[in-house]
């Protein structure tokens, strides 16, 4: 853990550059940060070529989806891996009674490093252990007010995998790299559906897609 530790550059300070925080906010994104380092090493959480910017490739890019559609409390993230945005979405929301994020995944590793962070932070969310496909067609925990994926899939199969959730209303915040145009006109050959661009907050050329009123195409 400690080498890890001493690789990294940044510190839970750097997220007053981009926004607001409070002081209790900080503390928790610390706390899940410390938790990555320490299950690195056995888990593989995240890219060990990240871990020295892990601040900013994943804590800072992640406070972008929350900030994208600050009107939604609950949250469902599909292929949640580390956490990243889910966990950084249930720490900012972490004080609002009404809110929760559900996070997806199916590698039983991951499942517990989530629930892990959760209860250490005391940020409030339910881990589903399974299949995205499988835990959504099965849905019975509530409406859903945004689904949120980071390094998971093109848009079209991001589209395809969220439907059971945007089919009763919910929006869609997606990260994507520099290519998102690309994945923007290939997914319209299938979807129909308003979208916002919102710049990365750490990569010029990188967006948050912002995805509303979506439907399947009538062919």
């Amino acid at each position: 853990m400690m080498g890890f530790q001493q690789q990294v550059t940044g510190s839970s300070r750097d997220v007053h550059n981009y926004g607001d925080v409070s002081r209790e906010t900080e503390e928790r994104l610390r706390i899940y940060v410390d938790l990555v380092l320490k299950w690195q090493p056995a888990q593989n959480l995240i890219a060990p070529s990240t871990i020295p910017d892990i601040w900013e490739r994943h804590v800072i890019d992640s406070l972008a989806t929350k900030w994208t559609l600050p009107e939604a409390r609950v949250w469902v993230d599909i292929g949640s891996g580390a956490g990243f945005p889910g966990l950084v979405t249930a720490i900012l929301q972490a004080e609002d009674p009404d809110a929760h994020v559900h996070f997806i995944e199916s590698n039983q590793r991951k499942v517990a490093f989530l629930r892990t962070v959760l209860r250490e932070t005391g940020a409030k969310g339910t881990v589903h252990s399974g299949r995205i496909e499988s835990v959504a067609k099965s849905w019975s925990h509530g409406p859903v007010d945004a689904v949120s994926a980071r390094a998971l899939a093109n848009l079209d199969l991001l589209l395809e995998l969220s439907a059971p959730f945007w089919g009763e209303g919910a929006a869609c915040v997606f990260h994507k790299g520099q290519d998102f145009q690309r994945e923007v006109n290939e997914a319209s050959q299938r979807w129909v559906f308003d979208l916002v661009e919102r710049k990365s907050l750490i990569d010029a050329t990188s967006r948050l897609l912002l995805l509303t009123n979506i439907s399947s195409r009538q062919i």
